[in-house]
């Protein structure tokens, strides 16, 4: 007996769908999107996220019926693996390398990415991990830009736990600027933003998050946090500075820092965690760490 693809309860998901639809006895289910997605030139996007298939014979059922129902809103190209936004789970891990997951790293089944590959979905971004493990390197940037971003008022501190939400909440306005031109980003609410780092801050180590400030305005933040899998390794999981021409070079001194800091408490590695390789981000640590583990966002034309 053929199994019915259905739309199912989603009042539980985070985050919430616009529908959630599962084959049969849950043999493979997905979540959609339509309403509020990013903004992308010459479409309107589909999303399609918190994908699981028990077979690729299911999964091309449940991905066939995504499609046409994203059609059906209006959708003119489906983005596959998205769940609402890219402060959520999106991409696939497609070349998993000999490394061990580092902690937090989304991971899938081998097989997911040929599911929507084999009815259309091609490639639309990729992204990376790259990692260091040489935290002793000096750029040779960095004095000539740390001595210019001091004569400007520029420093740096570490964050405050005993004040988290209040340092949260100063660098959300940071994110909210320095993110607007990042691929496919859509802003998300200050509540938000302040529940999802929240959950980080049981492993917290403020050594490894710098804070940087102008005149006592937030300017830039780096967030680095022990990597609880790995010993003796951290993971540099975002760096933002605001887009303005007199800060360059920031996120690169507070990655130097950073390393500082790190090699003090004995850390011997880093991990910079799922980089978009069309960002700017890549080049400020082309010199001392390579890839190790590759991603990719997949899209159909509807």
């Amino acid at each position: 007996m053929r199994e019915e693809v259905f739309l199912a309860e989603a009042t539980s998901l985070s985050p919430l769908p616009d529908e959630h639809w599962v084959l049969g006895e849950d043999l493979a289910h997905c979540s959609l999107w339509w309403k509020n997605t990013p903004d992308y030139p010459g479409h309107r996007l589909g999303l399609i996220g918190h994908y699981f298939a028990q077979k690729e014979e299911f999964g091309r059922r449940i991905i066939e019926q995504a499609c046409l129902r994203l059609s059906e809103e209006g959708c003119t190209l489906a983005i596959a693996p998205f769940d609402q936004d890219t402060w959520h789970r999106y991409r696939f891990l497609t070349e998993r390398g000999d490394s061990p997951l580092f902690f937090l790293e989304p991971d899938n089944p081998n097989d997911y990415p040929s599911h929507f590959t084999e009815l259309g979905f091609e490639v639309f971004a990729t992204y990376c991990s790259c990692v260091n493990e040489d935290l002793s390197f000096e750029d040779p940037r960095i004095p000539a830009a740390s001595s210019r971003l001091e004569k400007i008022g520029v420093s740096l501190r570490n964050v405050d736990p005993d004040r988290f939400h209040e340092e949260l909440s100063r660098i959300y306005r940071v994110c909210a600027e320095g993110f607007r031109r990042n691929f496919l980003y859509s802003p998300i609410s200050e509540d938000d933003f302040i529940e999802m780092y929240e959950k980080i801050r049981p492993v917290l180590r403020p050594e490894l998050v710098f804070i940087a400030e102008q005149n006592n305005k937030t300017i830039g933040f780096l967030f680095a946090i022990p990597d609880l899998l790995q010993p003796e390794t951290l993971i540099i999981k975002t760096v933002v500075v605001l887009p303005e021409r007199r800060y360059a070079g920031l996120g690169n001194v507070m990655w130097a820092r950073t390393r500082e800091a790190a090699r003090q408490l004995g850390y011997r590695r880093e991990i910079h965690a799922l980089m978009f390789e069309g960002n700017s981000s890549l080049l400020s640590s082309s010199l001392a760490t390579r890839p190790f583990r590759r991603y990719s966002l997949f899209a159909r034309p509807l």
